[in-house]
């Protein structure tokens, strides 16, 4: 069960955000002991920024429980295959976790819980299923924080839900909503999921349907509506495909059959009872004190408790 979320909330993709944090600021920024801290003072930072500028009510960071789903590679077994032999990832669009940036990872987790922070991940889900669940179910506006495009799916201007996404380390957000959305790819929120699974992925392991590339894709859903016309219009000897795309799509029936399954973030997870409510002042301050020494979080812990009590 989850708390009733009213007011403007903010959902943080953290692992796109701190891989992010990590190359936008020098890893000469170290601890006492010379450990490198860029990637937790970075996301300090980057949240500091995001309450100043957007006063959300409620802030969750979300984390990736599972990376790669079993339910997900039973239906696409490629799905993320490539990333099996190496660390888990920090990000959803990175294929490499720097040796430096991993043994941030626990420090950033415990800052955040002890600043009060609410932090969610769930067993067999990935974050972007939890910010999916979360939106969903959110009664006001929703803001989600991320660099990972597939989040775009869930964009609505009804309902107040956009997509804050980082377009320059972490200084600089492009905020997408539907007629950004539009304007660049044709679609609106869940068209993104359809014109996603089309033309494929390869940083996910989504093969995509092979000859049919982002623009090909959107002309189809201008066409037909959404994947449900696509594959309709296969048999329908009337419809305007080419047989070379008739073909394609034919062939790709069965990879079409179990994609918006995977694609398509979940929102259905169950979610743990958290208070989600900015908070006001430190939950643990004698662990923030303790982590302040040990890493050397300075300023940048201090402008985000400064920027919270205000």
């Amino acid at each position: 069960m989850m708390r009733s979320v009213t007011g403007r909330l903010m959902l943080l993709d953290t692992a796109s955000l701190y891989f992010r944090a990590y190359f936008g600021v020098p890893e000469s920024v170290k601890a006492p002991d010379g450990t490198p801290v860029n990637a937790v003072r970075g996301l300090l930072d980057f949240i500091d920024r995001l309450v100043k500028d957007h006063r959300p009510d409620h802030l969750v960071a979300c984390m990736d429980a599972d990376w790669r789903p079993a339910w997900r590679v039973e239906l696409i077994p490629s799905y993320k295959a490539h990333r099996v032999a190496e660390e888990r990832p920090a990000g959803p669009d990175r294929e490499e976790v720097p040796d430096t940036l991993s043994p941030q990872v626990p420090v950033i987790e415990a800052v955040l819980d002890a600043v009060g922070i609410a932090r969610v991940g769930v067993p067999g889900y990935e974050a972007d299923d939890v910010i999916g669940t979360y939106t969903a179910r959110a009664e006001g506006p929703v803001d989600i924080v991320t660099g990972d495009r597939d989040l775009y799916q869930l964009v609505d201007d009804a309902r107040g839900v956009r997509v804050l996404y980082p377009v320059k380390g972490v200084g600089t957000l492009a905020l997408t909503d539907e007629a950004a959305l539009r304007e660049k790819y044709g679609v609106d929120g869940p068209g993104y999921a359809d014109l996603a699974l089309l033309r494929g992925d390869p940083s996910d392991g989504l093969p995509g349907v092979p000859g049919v590339g982002e623009k090909t894709a959107a002309k189809l859903l201008a066409e037909f509506g959404d994947l449900a016309g696509i594959l309709a219009a296969i048999d329908d000897p009337g419809a305007k495909l080419t047989p070379a795309q008739r073909r394609r799509l034919a062939e790709a029936r069965p990879y079409l059959a179990v994609a918006p399954k995977v694609v398509r973030v979940a929102d259905d997870v169950p979610l743990p009872e958290v208070a989600t409510e900015l908070p006001k002042a430190p939950r643990d301050p004698g662990a923030l004190d303790a982590l302040t020494a040990r890493w050397g979080l300075g300023g940048s812990l201090e402008r985000l408790l400064t920027t919270l009590r205000s």
